[in-house]
């Protein structure tokens, strides 16, 4: 509806642009981005899975107890590969595949950090480190709070 109301206020000479500039846009291999982003989040996820498998074989931790660890190794890593600039490069590639698990979460804290980090270290790196993740983390922990809201209230009436 609002590009309707915008339309209605252009002049004939810019809705032609619009058109011509429609006309000459080229066309987004939507496929093609979906494929890599697929490939490129599961690829992320199946490294989890080997790491998760690695502490569980070496360390003998249980399949629970290697959760904890297997993450702190992929946020390391896609810390240090943010401050290297390739997961940039990985990003540019996989597009949204790179977004999804916690690696990009952390990509999006350590970018933040690092483009601050001229502002000095109070008011540039750690005032600015959560402006992109800050809304994720704050529905992560209200989303949360409702579940185990829910799930406190089933149990307390005999389910679950």
């Amino acid at each position: 509806m609002a590009t309707k109301a915008k339309s209605k206020k252009m002049s004939p000479a810019q809705k032609e642009y619009q058109t011509l500039a429609k006309r000459h846009e080229p066309a987004r291999p939507i496929f093609k981005n979906v494929l890599r982003a697929f490939f490129v989040g599961g690829f992320i996820c199946l490294l989890g899975q080997f790491i998760q498998t690695f502490f569980m074989n070496v360390f003998n931790f249980s399949q629970k107890a290697a959760g904890n660890p297997t993450v702190a190794v992929l946020i390391f890593t896609s810390v240090l590969l943010t401050g290297l600039g390739v997961y940039d490069k990985i990003a540019q590639f996989a597009g949204g595949g790179t977004a999804v698990p916690v690696t990009g979460f952390a990509n999006s804290i350590a970018s933040a950090a690092i483009e601050h980090k001229t502002e000095g270290y109070v008011l540039g790196v750690g005032g600015n480190m959560f402006k992109l993740a800050g809304s994720v983390i704050v529905f992560g922990v209200v989303s949360a709070f409702f579940v185990a809201l829910i799930k406190w209230v089933i149990s307390a009436l005999g389910g679950v």
